[in-house]
């Protein structure tokens, strides 16, 4: 019983550990920027992509939530924190949509399993982040106006860079596959 508990415990340890890490991380790649009006070019979808694929949904799920609630309540983690504003403020601004949207990418990132087939996880790992486009795309509307090119403003100056990010992971996915051995 009491090498059950030990493990348990263990396995928490490790849990919260990549958690706090990974939203780190992700303050890390919030703060590496281009600047863009009205929403900045950051590393942070590669991230959250590479923690789901990295920990699966579950732990992903958790990481991306901490980080968050991490910058709701008013640390300054995200993209154009504390200049633009901290806490719900910020969190209420024009990257909401892509903030919510990252809670379902790395869920899908973490779900999907990913063979060997570079195609099926370049397209895996495409779908996961339009979400991110879809809900930043559709608050950005909601906010600025649908009679602006929310487009132009919230999606085209990203899909280059994006793409880039998503062949990074493709080719990075045997290598990140191994990192769910450590929990």
């Amino acid at each position: 019983m009491e090498a059950v508990n030990k493990y348990q415990i263990g396995k928490l340890v490790k849990i919260a550990t990549i958690t706090i890490l990974g939203t780190l991380l992700l303050t890390i790649s919030a703060k590496i920027k281009i600047p863009f009006y009205p929403v900045p070019m950051t590393m942070q979808t590669f991230v959250v992509l590479f923690l789901g694929m990295a920990f699966g949904y579950k732990i992903g799920l958790l990481t991306v939530s901490l980080y968050l609630f991490e910058g709701i309540i008013g640390l300054p983690v995200f993209a154009n924190s504390p200049e633009k504003g901290i806490g719900l403020i910020y969190f209420a601004g024009p990257t909401m949509g892509y903030l919510i949207g990252f809670l379902i990418a790395v869920s899908l990132a973490g779900y999907f399993k990913y063979e060997k087939n570079f195609i099926y996880i370049f397209i895996k790992l495409l779908f996961a982040v339009s979400f991110i486009y879809i809900f930043g795309l559709l608050w950005l509307g909601y906010l600025i106006g649908w009679d602006k090119p929310i487009y132009k403003f919230g999606a085209q100056p990203f899909l280059l860079a994006e793409l880039f990010k998503l062949l990074l992971l493709v080719i990075l996915s045997p290598y990140i596959k191994k990192l769910k051995k450590i929990i």
